[in-house]
């Protein structure tokens, strides 16, 4: 009984997730990540020790 119910929870967590992250919402956020290893020079560095 109490694995069943535990794994309807996890289940309702899952689809949450799911459904969160392919809302339209998140669209911009997933074009813009998208598009992180086609640009130069985009990462910062500045907070790696200088040699």
């Amino acid at each position: 009984m109490m694995i069943g119910i535990l794994t309807a929870i996890l289940l309702a967590m899952y689809l949450g997730i799911v459904i969160w992250a392919y809302s339209g919402r998140r669209r911009s956020d997933f074009a813009a990540a998208a598009q992180l290893p086609l640009t130069e020079g985009a990462i910062d560095n500045s907070s790696e020790p200088q040699a």
